[in-house]
């Protein structure tokens, strides 16, 4: 058997509704050799009765990495699953990301050594969030702007996401004014330069947690190609009650540190270091 050449690490936390959306899509990839690692932050049994059901229809490997719910701890399960992966690249995103079947191909065809890769998503309003079943994601209907439009979807120039042709998509991937970025929905990197920067800070909670991570790696000598227009997920809506201002100032604060000091591998890691 060939060994695996992608990991895709899924954040979750008590939503299994979307997440098991999300599940179905990695089903129907036309790329198959990966395996799945679910990060969840602490869901109830709902979530692991979720992922249990799904792995028993599928040849691919399924993981579920989890830990006692103590708020928002995305970080920490995120460096849990870091070390669960088997590929040497890996793939980030979320339980409420539902992509596209040539996504996992997309990310396979970009890789570099030397980079890692900054995808986006497109948004979708909730009656369409709740509207997506599983033969409309096997047929790729949630894709479709004709399908989307006639459910309310309403024109703007962020269409473009998943209605362009693959050449024109290339040409906004190169002129967009939108930075690459590590974004926790849709980027993926060598696992080794992940662990170089020792994973994720684990003093973070919401607000810009996984940007941090790409800072310190761009510190690193790491750079970033812009994949937003061809690597497609469409984003479930939601709220985020667990958003609090004081996880917001907190970040910004350790993110300013890190670029003022050029911080490489932050001592709050998946390797304890002595804090400095």
């Amino acid at each position: 058997m060939d060994p695996l050449e992608i990991s895709v690490v899924i954040s979750t936390y008590n939503n299994s509704d979307w997440l098991q959306k999300v599940l179905w899509s990695y089903k129907y990839q036309t790329f198959q050799n990966f395996e799945l690692v679910i990060a969840d932050d602490g869901s109830s049994l709902e979530t692991k009765k979720c992922i249990d059901s799904f792995a028993k229809t599928v040849s691919f490997p399924v993981k579920h990495v989890w830990h006692e719910d103590e708020g928002f701890q995305k970080t920490k399960i995120l460096n849990k699953a870091i070390l669960k992966c088997k590929a040497d690249y890996l793939l980030f995103t979320d339980g409420d990301c539902v992509a596209r079947a040539d996504f996992l191909q997309t990310h396979m065809d970009c890789r570099q050594s030397g980079y890692f890769l900054s995808g986006g998503y497109f948004k979708l309003p909730m009656n369409i969030s709740k509207e997506i079943n599983k033969t409309d994601i096997e047929h790729q209907n949630c894709f479709d702007i004709n399908w989307l439009k006639i459910r309310g979807l309403k024109s703007s120039f962020k269409n473009n996401k998943i209605t362009t042709s693959i050449i024109f998509a290339k040409l906004l991937n190169k002129f967009t004014t939108t930075k690459a970025t590590w974004n926790g929905h849709n980027s993926s990197g060598w696992k080794e330069d992940i662990l170089a920067v020792n994973g994720f800070d684990e003093r973070m909670q919401y607000g810009g947690e996984d940007r941090e991570l790409g800072e310190r790696m761009f510190n690193n000598g790491i750079k970033a190609k812009q994949i937003r227009y061809i690597a497609i997920c469409v984003h479930l809506d939601h709220t985020r009650g667990y958003v609090k201002p004081e996880m917001i100032k907190k970040n910004k604060n350790i993110r300013k540190i890190t670029k003022a000091q050029k911080v490489i591998k932050t001592p709050y890691g998946i390797e304890k270091l002595s804090a400095q």
